[in-house]
């Protein structure tokens, strides 16, 4: 299973997406990620590293992986935990980005929980809500969701089985639908199974 965890600075990654994409396009994810640096401050994902990481790493899997080149697809998937996990509103990332970017940073980010609600159920439902997503949103999707279960391993067994579960359940289906025109993200789901097929109800 091929992973992706290169670009842990923008220093790493601008040149790779330099010899990949236009100039406006690394242009624009150079200010989102400076954007993304300031809002998510010293936030660290659960694995203990920097949210920075992470972001890199979602978009090294779509541009290195994927091939994907959108320039809206691209900066929404730096920018796709700011609204969730930071102070920062939709309106501001519309403002700075466009709608465009906004409404794709809307589809991924999980709806607050409100007092009274269960927290298991919300993001059932939320995971539910991407099969009516668009396209570019699903791409945005699947390059984070990529990013994370690839470090699966570094987490509590609990942690592990409750996630491969949701990851099967509700996401690899999304690859499944892009596999005609995205069949990239299908084949590295599928390599991924193999890997975690011991998590499986009925492992072969």
């Amino acid at each position: 299973m091929e992973t992706f965890t290169s670009w842990k600075s923008w220093e790493g990654a601008e040149g790779p997406l330099s010899a990949a994409l236009p100039a406006d396009t690394v242009d624009a994810l150079r200010e989102a990620v400076a954007f993304a640096t300031l809002h998510h401050g010293p936030q660290r994902r659960p694995t203990g590293v920097p949210y920075l990481e992470h972001l890199l790493e979602a978009l090294e899997v779509a541009v290195a992986g994927a091939g994907v080149t959108d320039p809206d697809v691209l900066v929404a998937i730096v920018l796709h935990d700011v609204v969730e996990d930071t102070a920062c509103t939709r309106k501001e990332i519309e403002e700075r980005f466009g709608e465009q970017v906004a409404e794709l940073v809307g589809w991924v980010t999980k709806p607050r929980v409100a007092d009274g609600q269960d927290k298991a159920a919300v993001k059932a439902a939320y995971l539910r809500s991407l099969a009516g997503a668009p396209e570019p949103a699903l791409l945005v999707k699947l390059a984070d969701r990529v990013s994370n279960v690839q470090e699966l391993h570094r987490m509590p067994t609990a942690f592990q089985r409750r996630y491969h579960g949701e990851t099967v359940a509700h996401v690899v289906p999304l690859a499944t639908r892009l596999a005609g025109e995205w069949p990239w993200f299908a084949r590295w789901f599928a390599a991924w199974r193999a890997e975690w097929r011991s998590f499986d109800p009925d492992p072969a």
